[in-house]
């Protein structure tokens, strides 16, 4: 059963080789409403926390050109907020770790002066000035985004024995993955450059999820939504929701062959695409491009009891290049497309009697999205 909370996969992960080269992130994403105009928007909120064996008395920003020829790696905790659509734009704060109080035990809470994040809360600021995004250590763009929110995690991914206790221990893998809430019910306000925004938890199509290691994937490959339409009924499933990840995974330092992990709860039915779990038979295809305007996915899994087909689109001009640097301060991924408004159709069918039944046809939006590959 994928659909099972564990609240010890989001606790805090950067003990043993990790405390000196890893990073541990919770990410947020959700849509909010100008409170004047009425206009979506889909934002994002993400701790960042690397290398806190190395902590100093202020940020070690690895892309500082003096870090750079030294060989000086990052630690830091980057508080990461932004939006997509057309002035998408992400910005960082960095807070040094010798700042940072973390309740590394379930259930988990990060805390810096105005910052906090745990599974049920989330707020914060971020402020960057024109002439501060200009230095490329910040990696950033300028702006001011404050946010506080509540969230309910109402539906989860968890993918199995591979981030189990065991393989957390000994750190087996280069980049682990939960979705503690990959359907989450937020609540709350944010302000983007003094606008004033409304979080609900009936029009936010919440995600939210961690990742955790010592680098990163390429290609590097997410997709989620829980706003879908039945192609068939014309009605919106109120409780389903899809998850994919992943991309190229690496245990003991070892690359395996391009593989995604996936998740689709149809309305509170489950169906997994888990290649780690050998005896489900699991079978990926998948193909990411990018053209003039936009970045398309189509990814085919198969298992033996049932087969996912899906397609997604989002364009370019709503999408970012997000920034991160690997905690051995090496900047790898420097096209790695992020966005949050994509659009798509998926559909679903099962294994009966050796022949495929469609479940369903659906037509989905607010698609969380990601894909990039190393330079």
């Amino acid at each position: 059963m994928f659909n099972k909370h564990d609240l010890t996969r989001n606790e805090y992960m950067l003990t043993g080789r990790f405390a000196k080269c890893g990073y541990d992130w919770w990410w947020h994403s959700f849509t909010a409403i100008n409170e004047e105009t009425g206009e979506e928007k889909p934002f994002f909120v993400e701790f960042f926390m690397c290398n806190p064996a190395l902590a100093e008395e202020a940020p070690v920003l690895g892309q500082l050109p003096a870090n750079q020829a030294s060989g000086k790696r990052p630690s830091y905790l980057m508080i990461k907020a932004g939006c997509w659509g057309k002035d998408h734009r992400q910005i960082h704060r960095f807070i040094p770790l010798t700042e940072v109080f973390v309740r590394e035990k379930a259930p988990f809470g990060v805390r810096a002066g105005d910052c906090f994040v745990s599974d049920r809360e989330l707020r914060g600021k971020v402020s960057m000035t024109e002439e501060e995004a200009a230095h490329p250590e910040y990696m950033c763009d300028a702006g001011t985004m404050e946010w506080n929110l509540r969230m309910d995690k109402r539906i989860a991914f968890n993918v199995g024995y591979g981030a189990g206790r065991f393989f957390r221990a000994i750190k087996a893998f280069e980049m682990y993955w939960h979705a503690e809430g990959m359907k989450t019910a937020y609540r709350g306000t944010v302000i983007l450059d003094g606008v004033r925004y409304r979080v609900t938890p009936e029009n936010c199509y919440g995600y939210a999820d961690k990742n955790w290691g010592s680098g990163f994937t390429s290609p590097w490959i997410w997709l989620s939504s829980n706003d879908m339409v039945s192609n068939l009924t014309h009605r919106k499933l109120e409780n389903s929701v899809f998850d994919i990840g992943g991309g190229r995974p690496k245990v003991f330092f070892v690359p395996l062959e391009r593989q995604l992990l996936s998740a689709f709860w149809y309305e509170g039915k489950e169906y997994e695409f888990n290649f780690s779990k050998f005896w489900t038979g699991t079978k990926t295809g998948f193909a990411c491009r990018e053209t003039e305007e936009e970045i398309v996915w189509r990814v085919v899994q198969e298992s033996r009891k049932a087969i996912m087909k899906i397609e997604v689109h989002c364009k370019k001009c709503d999408m970012l290049l997000v920034n991160y640097e690997a905690p051995d301060g090496s900047k790898r991924h420097n096209r790695l497309w992020n966005g949050g408004n994509g659009t798509g159709r998926v559909c679903l069918y099962e294994k009966v009697n050796g022949k495929k039944k469609l479940v369903d046809d659906i037509s989905i939006s607010h698609i969380g999205c990601e894909y990039g590959e190393y330079d």
